[in-house]
This record gives C-alpha cells, sequence and structure tokens, in this order.
C-alpha cells in the first residue's frame, strides 16, 4: 500500500475500475469536468461503467462540447459512520479518470448504459476512454479500526 503526502491511500488501477463499477451500479452520480472554451465547468451525471469505460447519456448541446475531447470524471463516496463497515465501497474515497470522450453506439455496451435519475437525460451514449485513471482512499483518525461505532 502506498501512502501519499497527506495520509491518503493511493489505490491501484483494478480498485479504482472495481470502485467505479460498484459506484455506478449503486447510481453513485459522477462529476465531468468539461475543458474551458471560457471557464472549466464541472457537471454531476449518472454514468454505467462498460468494459472499464465510463459511459455517460448527454443531450446535443453537452455532446457537441465533449465528443472527440479530452475531459475528466470523477466519482467519490464520502460514507463514514455507521456505514462503514460495508466493505465492498465504504469509507471515504475518490477515483478521477481523465480520457477523450467520443460517441458509442449504445447497443454495443448493453447492460453499462447508466441509468438516469432525470426525465430527459440525453439520446447520445459517451465513453471515455480510462487514459488515466487514479484514485485515493482517505484514513481518517477518528473511524474505529475495529469497525465499531460508539
Amino acid at each position: 500500500m502506498w501512502i501519499d503526502e497527506r495520509g491518503s491511500e493511493v489505490l491501484p488501477l483494478p480498485e479504482c475500475r472495481r470502485l467505479l463499477a460498484i459506484a455506478a451500479k449503486r447510481h453513485h452520480h459522477g462529476h465531468l469536468g468539461i475543458p474551458p472554451d471560457d471557464a472549466p465547468v464541472v457537471l454531476p451525471l449518472d454514468f454505467g461503467v462498460h468494459d472499464d469505460e465510463v459511459i455517460l447519456r448527454v443531450g446535443e448541446g453537452l455532446f457537441d462540447r465533449i465528443n472527440g475531447r479530452l475531459v475528466a470524471f470523477q466519482v467519490d463516496n464520502a460514507t463514514v459512520g455507521p456505514t462503514w463497515s460495508d466493505v465492498d465501497i465504504g469509507g471515504q474515497w475518490s477515483v478521477l479518470m481523465r480520457g477523450l470522450a467520443t460517441e458509442v453506439d449504445a447497443a454495443s455496451v448493453g447492460g453499462g448504459l447508466p441509468e438516469p435519475r432525470i426525465s430527459e437525460p440525453g439520446h447520445r451514449v459517451v465513453h471515455l476512454r480510462p487514459d488515466i485513471v487514479t484514485g485515493r482512499r482517505i484514513r481518517t483518525t477518528d473511524v474505529p479500526s475495529d469497525g465499531s461505532w460508539q
């Protein structure tokens, strides 16, 4: 295990991919960082995962801004307290993926399509090529080592 200079555990690539997949199945939302025209924009989005790639459903306006461009996508989990014992995804962590956003045929991602919570999620399906994937797990000093809470 590698601990960075701030005391966070640096997650290996397989763990980052596992957390992305679990978060998608549990309907966590992520944040899409769009390259600046005038200023950077970060948008919350529902997402799916297919073959280690993040899958998004977007509308035409957003599609025009990201298709063929490098973007960033981040998802995190800030669970503390009684759910700490949820070993699949518990604790405080963050995964960041950076890569090229390109359109993909919805049929090619099968069950990897996101399940949007908004009424009009858009009809364009985009996948993010995982060029750079990094993650951190935050180890807090107030979490009991045995997982119990008082």
